[in-house]
């Protein structure tokens, strides 16, 4: 139990120094606090609500990731190098994706809702 509590430390620090200084993560989680009233508007069973709620935790988890690689990344080599902006696009490239998925749920939710699907 005691491991159990002092993961769930680390993880809320890690969300804290994230949601501080992170521009991108601060907006995801603006967008989460959003997302939680209006997918019990939007989705009509409770397995739509979820689905919707949980686009946007994946939204923020790949963030979470991506933030992740960059730090890395500029704590190995500080300079611009050819390899590390690869590496630095693919993960900015996974957050797109993961935002596509989400506007793709979200907007069937949003023409479901108003009966135009």
């Amino acid at each position: 139990m005691h491991a159990l509590l002092k993961a769930f430390r680390n993880t809320c620090a890690g969300l804290l120094h994230a949601g501080s200084t992170e521009r991108a993560i601060q907006q995801e989680m603006i967008l989460l606090a959003l997302s939680l009233p209006a997918a019990f508007a939007l989705g009509a069973t409770a397995w739509e609500r979820i689905g919707l709620i949980c686009t946007v935790l994946l939204l923020l988890a790949i963030e979470l990731l991506n933030t992740c690689i960059e730090k890395l990344c500029d704590h190995v080599t500080p300079h611009t190098h050819p390899q590390i902006k690869i590496v630095k696009d693919m993960g900015s490239a996974a957050v797109f994706c993961a935002l596509c998925i989400a506007g793709l749920a979200w907007g069937a939710a949003l023409l479901g809702r108003f009966g135009f699907l």
